[in-house]
């Protein structure tokens, strides 16, 4: 195989920088494109793997980064123009059979599911000149350019999805990291955030959000102009939409402890076409534990391969199912999805899980509620009333809890130990009766599992906004994700309900201001009703566990 590296014009006539690795033997192939921000340097072994499964590979730095010249915007429409330019180069070489895969992880997902989900309309405004008509209509040209199948993994579908929870909190840390590291330059800095805190630890206490850029600017020694227009971005679900009427074939690949796993489920579940989930127990890049037995790792690029083949020789069921896997224990569930798709603006406001939604369908999963107040559900600690104090807030990187509740901070509960193991696969919620004196309030739940020596393990989390008559009471669902763990017998399930989870996520300021503009904080006095609260779980009743990857690439 030979890699090397070319320039494929895009429609405005930039030429972003390609590397390209072709199999031994003679053509034509099938092809494998991926287009990130990252540095395509990074794609050369996954380039080479594809290649010796018989895929010409090709990784393209997008505009404005690493070695591709123009401007560097994340998530603007020129993602869509640029990806199906390379897809039409692609059909348009001599080695290429026209078999188009797109694939990418985080933003390059994006990238792949832009371009597979190209409208004319849509193509047209991002830039596709006047002269592509020639020698046919519109369509025939963005048919050339769509892919004929994707492979979404941890996908960041836009800049709200990204910059906020669905229910709406800002994500802080995450989003300011990923500007210092990536906003507003050509190459990458992973470290930039670190250093920067190391330098200003009081650096995310900043007010407002809106010109934390500011200040981070001067620990990085460069500006940052796009962070106001993040926060101001508000389009969340649009990808969503645009795959409830989508017949290509999609493989969605994410982590139970990923942050933006509900939007890979919400992809998966509302897409149009045959659709799979995999959905394994990994954070964002896609890591198993290194202490996780053997048989709780599956081969990424060996499954992406077979996957392909069969999507692309049309021998995959025209249905949505997939699998969860149980933790590092090896176990995987399947789920489906049993209904038609969801529309795009239930996808967006309720994630699966939440109120009115429809998560996966874990076959022999259902629903148990362990009340709250209750010897049998959750024990109330202390913290029934609390005070959710904005300059000193509950925080995201710390695991321990206060002892007593004399300045309860949160309100802390705690279940017996389990009698024997329990499999959880599936959507879980909290719907809790709370009051807040303050006319903005956020409503953060995180779940934890106490192993019997006490040794504390993060189970799952949700954040909610709620804005209402201040001393109101009200019945509020908050989404906590999609699971997939077996827990151990001995194991005791702590809930915290709090008003902040910071740095994670920004302060709410409880003035009714937006939290991104505020200059001003003040302290919410916050009262949790046990009576007609519960934590919903999703619990399997009878185990019948499947493999992975036949599971998938049927």
């Amino acid at each position: 195989m030979n890699t090397r590296t070319v320039y494929v014009p895009t429609p405005d006539g930039i030429a972003l920088a390609t590397d390209v690795c072709l199999p031994d033997g003679p053509g034509p192939r099938p092809a494998v494109v991926i287009r990130t921000p990252y540095g395509r340097d990074a794609h050369r072994a996954e380039l080479r793997g594809w290649a010796a499964h018989g895929f010409a590979a090709l990784a393209q730095d997008v505009r404005g980064r690493h070695g591709s010249p123009g401007e560097w915007h994340p998530y603007w429409g020129h993602e869509r123009a640029d990806g199906t330019a390379a897809v039409a180069w692609v059909r348009a070489q001599a080695w290429s059979n026209g078999e188009v895969v797109a694939a990418g992880a985080s933003y390059a997902a994006h990238c792949a599911l832009v371009t597979a989900l190209a409208a004319p309309a849509e193509a047209l405004r991002d830039g596709i000149p006047d002269d592509a008509h020639r020698d046919g209509a519109p369509d025939a040209v963005l048919r050339d350019g769509v892919p004929d199948a994707v492979i979404a993994a941890v996908p960041a579908l836009g800049l709200t999805e990204t910059a906020r929870e669905p229910g709406g909190p800002e994500r802080l840390w995450a989003r300011a990291g990923w500007w210092a590291a990536h906003g507003d330059r050509r190459d990458s800095d992973p470290d930039a955030l670190t250093r920067a805190l190391a330098d200003d630890p009081g650096l995310l206490e900043h007010l407002p959000i809106a010109r934390l850029a500011e200040r981070l600017a001067e620990g990085l020694g460069r500006e940052l102009p796009s962070w106001p227009r993040l926060w101001a971005d508000r389009g969340r679900g649009r990808l969503v939409e645009l795959g409830a009427a989508a017949r290509t074939p999609l493989l969605a690949v994410g982590g139970t402890r990923d942050p933006f796993a509900e939007d890979t489920v919400a992809l998966w579940h509302g897409w149009g076409g045959p659709a799979r989930l995999l959905l394994g127990p990994w954070g964002h890049r896609l890591t198993a534990d290194p202490a996780a037995p053997s048989r709780a790792r599956v081969n990424l690029g060996a499954l992406y391969v077979r996957w392909a083949r069969a999507a692309l020789a049309d021998r995959l069921d025209p249905t949505r199912h997939g699998v969860i896997a149980l933790g590092d224990s090896g176990r995987w569930h399947s789920t489906r999805v049993r209904s038609a798709p969801r529309s795009a603006i239930t996808a967006a406001a309720t994630p699966p899980g939440g109120s009115g939604s429809e998560g996966p369908d874990v076959e022999r999963a259902r629903t148990v509620a362990w009340p709250f107040g209750s010897p049998t559900g959750l024990r109330l600690l202390h913290g029934a009333e609390f005070s959710a104090d904005p300059d000193h807030p509950v925080r995201s990187d710390d695991l321990a809890v206060p002892a007593d509740g004399d300045r309860a901070d949160r309100c802390l509960l705690l279940s017996p130990p389990l009698p024997r193991p329990l499999d959880l696969a599936g959507a879980a919620v909290a719907r809790i009766n709370v009051t807040a004196d303050t006319p903005c309030a956020d409503w953060a739940v995180r779940l934890t599992a106490l192993d019997p020596s006490g040794r504390a393990d993060p189970l799952a989390f949700g954040i909610v906004r709620r804005t209402g008559p201040p001393g109101e009471a009200a019945d509020i669902t908050v989404p906590l994700g999609t699971l997939g763990r077996r827990l151990p017998a001995g194991t005791r399930l702590r809930a915290e309900i709090a008003g902040h989870h910071f740095p994670a996520h920004a302060r709410n300021p409880h003035t009714g201001e937006d939290p991104v503009t505020a200059t001003r904080l003040a302290p919410s006095r916050r009262t949790v009703n046990p009576r007609g609260s519960a934590l919903h779980l999703p619990v399997v009743a009878r185990r019948r566990y499947v493999e992975p990857v036949p599971e998938i690439c049927r």
